[in-house]
């Protein structure tokens, strides 16, 4: 079972998403994953047609740093860094996650959109998982990010919600009285090799 979660959303220059995807999935998610730090979803936004979104796990926070060192340190980056970020208005949207109840669905016989909601409260949540009947809820993850050439968002306690059901459910009512914002829903669409579809 992963222990950390990322959730990275991207925003990209005018009509360079589907060039970055292409980039993507040809030529980092099987280096990624060697180096312990499998993709778990990547994916389209219809609603925002520049941004890209994408889940990555860790096995634990003490081998995130040297996963993140060996792949961004290696061959592969190195040769492709410079068209992605050539996409990229900016890739700082990060939140570093934890599993707190459930587990991700597994793949349909057939592809359909995915929903993950983030839910933002002011202090931690964990409390509340139970609640959602989405079948993974993820958390705000305390520890420190050891790897700051890649920012996370610091600071923050949300809860993470993924459901291969689009519909967006009600918030139970102990999440509306405890959320210092409304929810994000993000309806997406996986991309050819997304595992999470």
């Amino acid at each position: 079972m992963l222990e950390i979660v990322e959730l990275r959303r991207y925003t990209l220059h005018p009509g360079r998403r589907d060039e970055l995807i292409e980039l993507f999935e040809r030529e980092f998610v099987e280096p990624q994953a060697a180096v312990g730090m499998p993709v778990l979803g990547t994916f389209r936004q219809p609603s925002e047609p520049d941004r890209f979104t994408w889940l990555r796990g860790f096995a634990d926070l003490a081998g995130r740093a040297p996963s993140l060192t060996a792949f961004y340190s290696g061959p592969v980056w190195a040769a492709h860094r410079d068209a992605a970020n050539a996409t990229m208005i900016d890739s700082d949207d990060v939140l570093l996650l934890r599993p707190v109840r459930g587990g991700f669905p597994g793949p349909r016989a057939e592809p359909g959109p995915v929903r993950i909601s983030v839910h933002h409260f002011d202090a931690p949540a964990d409390d509340l998982a139970d609640q959602s009947r989405d079948p993974l809820v993820l958390a705000t993850h305390p520890g420190p990010n050891e790897f700051p050439a890649l920012p996370v968002r610091e600071g923050e306690h949300v809860l993470v919600t993924v459901s291969l059901d689009t519909a967006v459910p009600a918030t139970p009512p102990t999440w509306r009285e405890r959320a210092v914002r409304e929810p994000e829903h993000l309806l997406l669409d996986p991309t050819p090799t997304s595992r999470l579809c």
